[in-house]
């Protein structure tokens, strides 16, 4: 095998995961609070567009930019939603918003580049990077920056190999987001050094407002420049259809080497699946998607009472992503040991700070609220009893 396949990490919430759905095969009555999937599915009108999809008509690739009717449509999402004009030019549809990140990382890294992210962080973008040979440059982040890179952090870690910072907000694992004036003071100092800026906005529009009140804003609001990964998972509830975005520079040179990229990499999106997520953007669908979201911010209060009321402290309260990032270290466990023994004694499934980087893989742990009302007050009060006996 390559280096590459040798040394790949794991990724964790998957294996958790796995574990948990064998158990459950075998007959054991376990929570699964430990991955990113919403459980309402597709808005009913995309599943009745890919039913007429699957009727036998042929089914021919689209241009590796995407379905032009697609990307008209997700520029229409950004004006109605977020008030900005994108030229849909500048969208690429892609095979699941990680082939999104996947083209980004493509596009910017060359072999011995250094790329600033946030610790903790999603951690597939790390693998990315190492796989086209950059090296990541992991910057431990804390509960005064809620877990987020800030300009003076980003200037602390910078060095002349430097070629982009990766930012991700609203945050996985942490579920909250950065500051918009923060925001635009990392990609200022990041323009003004030549580095690339990524920007994962997968869950921002499952967002609630900013601590201070005010809406969260897309980076493109400040970073015209940008390079915007977005994902249909997470809003629309579409995460194993496979379907994202990017949205890219307006730069023609840019553009021509992402439609090559794609070409070479999965040629183009799922066809069916794209004319299927066009019913995303009808009043109907987006005012479904609206009510689910809204159903997300009550669980994230039960989540919050919850492990409130078991000792188990979110010290910067999610307003972003559906995920509470949780510190355990009053348990006397490390992480992974806690989320093993959660499985094994209380039957829940969660997801170790380990997979998110160093500065917190030990003190502390994700849970997703993505699950049933029902599902997490049963897991919370599963660990709740659990507690005592450790």
């Amino acid at each position: 095998m390559s280096r590459r396949a040798s040394e790949v990490q794991p990724f964790r919430a998957m294996v958790f995961g796995e574990q948990a759905d064998r158990m459950i095969a075998s007959g054991i009555d376990v929570i699964k609070l430990s991955l990113g999937e919403p459980d309402f599915g597709a808005p009913p009108a995309v599943r009745d567009v890919m039913r007429e999809q699957c009727d036998g008509r042929a089914l021919p690739y689209t241009a590796a930019m995407g379905l032009l009717e697609l990307r008209r449509a997700i520029a229409g999402f950004y004006k109605e939603r977020h008030n900005l004009d994108i030229d849909p030019k500048r969208i690429v549809i892609t095979s699941g918003g990680s082939a999104a990140l996947l083209l980004a990382t493509a596009l910017a890294v060359d072999p011995g580049d250094e790329v600033i992210v946030a610790d903790p962080s999603y951690p597939c973008n790390r693998e990315l990077v190492k796989t086209f040979g950059g090296t990541v440059v992991d910057v431990p982040t804390s509960v005064a920056t809620r877990f987020h890179l800030t300009p003076e952090l980003v200037a602390q870690y910078r060095t002349d190999r430097t070629k982009a910072v990766m930012i991700t907000s609203p945050c996985n694992p942490t579920g909250t987001t950065i500051s918009f004036d923060v925001l635009n003071g990392v990609c200022d100092y990041a323009r003004q050094y030549g580095m690339w800026r990524i920007v994962d906005e997968t869950y921002i529009d499952l967002a609630d407002r900013e601590p201070n009140g005010s809406e969260v804003r897309s980076v493109l609001e400040c970073d015209d420049g940008a390079i915007v990964c977005n994902s249909f998972s997470k809003f629309f509830g579409m995460t194993g259809w496979r379907l994202g975005w990017a949205v890219l520079p307006d730069d023609d040179a840019v553009l021509e080497a992402v439609d090559k990229l794609a070409t070479n990499y999965y040629l183009c999106a799922h066809t069916p699946t794209q004319h299927a997520a066009l019913a995303c953007f009808t009043p109907e669908s987006l005012a479904e998607c609206e009510r689910r979201r809204q159903e997300l911010l009550a669980r994230r209060d039960i989540v919050l009472d919850g492990l409130r009321c078991i000792g188990l402290p979110v010290e910067v309260e999610p307003n972003g992503a559906f995920y509470a990032y949780f510190n355990i270290e009053s348990t006397g466990l490390d992480a992974w040991t806690f989320c093993e023994r959660a499985l094994a004694e209380a039957h829940v499934a969660l997801t170790p700070g380990r997979d998110f980087g160093t500065a917190t893989a030990d003190t502390h742990v994700r849970l997703s609220y993505a699950a049933s009302r029902e599902a997490l007050r049963e897991g919370l009060e599963r660990l709740g009893r659990w507690l005592p006996t450790l």
